[in-house]
């Protein structure tokens, strides 16, 4: 299976599924899918990635399902499939070869549950006794034991993911961010997430060609680190042909939420970031003492989402962003309003391959309409940087901590807990890097960064004071019933 597009071959497996369903559903989808889409995606009679191409076919079933919306009854954006969950070593500590049988034993020594003991001179574990504290491991002088953790257990910093008795691994609700780290790590890809792509595929069906209503498509700013093989203005060309009536940056809703974050902090004195909703849910889940910091403005996608339905309040607005969390936020009670659906990077170039768009040969299309601070939003220190600059344009001083990963996080979050943190303006991103690197980017490399800085660089706006111009316009016009309101940005209407 040639992968072009993707950093893994599990990406590029969740792309052929996303891009056969919209192309059934193209024709009218029928209970037929299940039996073709996996049999046309992996034809056989061989198998290329499991032990037989049924249990690929079976797999694929799954991920057809996740690809419909997924389990119902399940509220995560996340979901094991239990039938891909079946190639991973057990957890738990593990004596090598490397042993030596040294006469020390300090293996013994350290561990507290005496779990080790020495058999025909070499060290062995009782795993019904061992807690897996990994003491032993940092005593043996020649790293001969291991404490070996399945991928998606050590990506997982919130520690909602367990291995149950079947040996499969579980995610707890109740500790879950959504951040989708075990998305992208899972090497058997047996953890996925849900697709929104059926209601995206219906809002624009039933716009009827943005007659009933206009359909809007709002970008994340790490969008320009993701189709290295185009212009981003040429992708913006084969989302409008994709049938969005417009796209706009969320630059712009970013810049919304630095003025009024900058404002709060002022008012405040502590304040940590609310842009990444699995940062705000880790510290509700794990800081609750600390809840009384988090800013109470809007992320990014929910100002953009409430800009463009002050001006066209009959609209639909669908997010197209590099992360899960997005996907849990949107049908949060304070975000519902403003965000009609969330599609992916994945998932959007499975778009576009599924109507046959080639964006590479697309002529562009004009994308300016956020400022250089909105931009970098995309990377960790990008608002960091912002509220700096602002708050020294408005006589005070901020004190920042950006915090990339959510390792970063416990460890600054610990300190404002105890009172001894040296900072008032906590940055928080659950993804290492920031968006830059969400679980559903395309790819992730360190180029990413440069690309996002450069693409801030581009941006004609300097300063948020025009996004927060036209955002108070848009607001106080539907406020005082005027009809005459400001057209949103980049639309042929406002380049007059």
């Amino acid at each position: 299976m040639e992968n072009r597009l993707f950093d893994t071959t599990v990406q590029q497996l969740k792309y052929e599924v996303i891009k056969e369903l919209i192309r059934a559903y193209d024709k009218g989808l029928d209970n037929g899918i299940f039996h073709d889409i996996p049999i046309k995606i992996m034809p056989g009679p061989n198998a290329s990635l499991r032990c037989c191409v049924y249990k690929e076919r079976a797999i694929l079933q799954e991920r057809l399902k996740l690809a419909m919306g997924g389990d119902p009854s399940n509220p995560n954006v996340v979901e094991v499939i239990d039938i891909a969950c079946d190639e991973c070593p057990v957890d738990g500590v593990f004596v090598t070869p490397a042993c030596r049988g040294c006469i020390s034993h300090r293996c013994v020594e350290v561990c507290p549950k005496n779990a080790i003991s020495i058999e025909n001179k070499h060290a062995v574990v009782d795993k019904s006794k061992c807690i897996e504290c990994g003491k032993c491991t940092q005593a043996c002088p020649y790293n001969a034991i291991i404490l070996q953790k399945r991928p998606c257990v050590l990506s997982c910093k919130a520690n909602a993911i367990k291995v149950n008795a079947d040996k499969k691994a579980v995610i707890d609700n109740s500790k879950c961010v959504g951040c989708g780290a075990c998305v992208y790590q899972c090497p058997f890809g047996a953890i996925a997430d849900k697709s929104y792509i059926l209601d995206v595929l219906d809002i624009l069906k039933n716009s009827e060609n943005n007659t009933k209503y206009k359909v809007y498509a709002i970008i994340a700013p790490s969008i320009v680190a993701q189709f290295d093989y185009a212009r981003i203005e040429q992708v913006i060309t084969g989302m409008r042909e994709l049938g969005f009536h417009q796209v706009m940056e969320t630059a712009l809703g970013a810049d919304l939420t630095l003025d009024e974050e900058a404002d709060e902090l002022k008012e405040r004195g502590t304040l940590t970031t609310s842009c990444c909703r699995s940062f705000v849910k880790y510290i509700q889940i794990n800081f609750p003492e600390l809840v009384k910091y988090i800013s109470s403005t809007p992320s990014p996608m929910a100002m953009a989402g409430r800009l463009i339905k002050a001006v066209d309040p009959t609209c639909k607005v669908v997010f197209v962003g590099p992360c899960t969390s997005k996907k849990f936020e949107f049908k949060q009670d304070d975000v519902k309003d403003y965000i009609d659906c969330v599609m992916s990077f994945e998932e959007l170039q499975a778009f576009l391959d599924a109507r046959n768009i080639d964006v590479s040969t697309l002529p562009d299309s004009a994308l300016d309409n956020a400022s250089y601070y909105g931009r970098i939003f995309a990377r960790s220190g990008g608002i960091a940087e912002g509220v700096t600059a602002l708050a020294k344009e408005r006589g005070f001083k901020a004190d920042p901590i950006a915090m990339s990963g959510l390792d970063e996080c416990k460890k600054q979050l610990l300190l404002l807990k105890l009172n001894r943190s040296p900072y008032n303006f906590f940055e928080g991103m659950a993804c290492d890097g920031g968006c830059v690197n969400g679980a559903l980017c395309l790819r992730h490399a360190p180029k990413s960064l440069s690309d996002v800085n450069k693409y801030g660089e581009m941006a004609k706006e300097k300063t948020v004071d025009n996004s927060v111009k036209l955002y108070k316009m848009a607001t106080g016009a539907k406020s005082e019933n005027e009809t005459a309101v400001p057209k949103a940005p980049g639309s042929e209407e406002a380049a007059d």
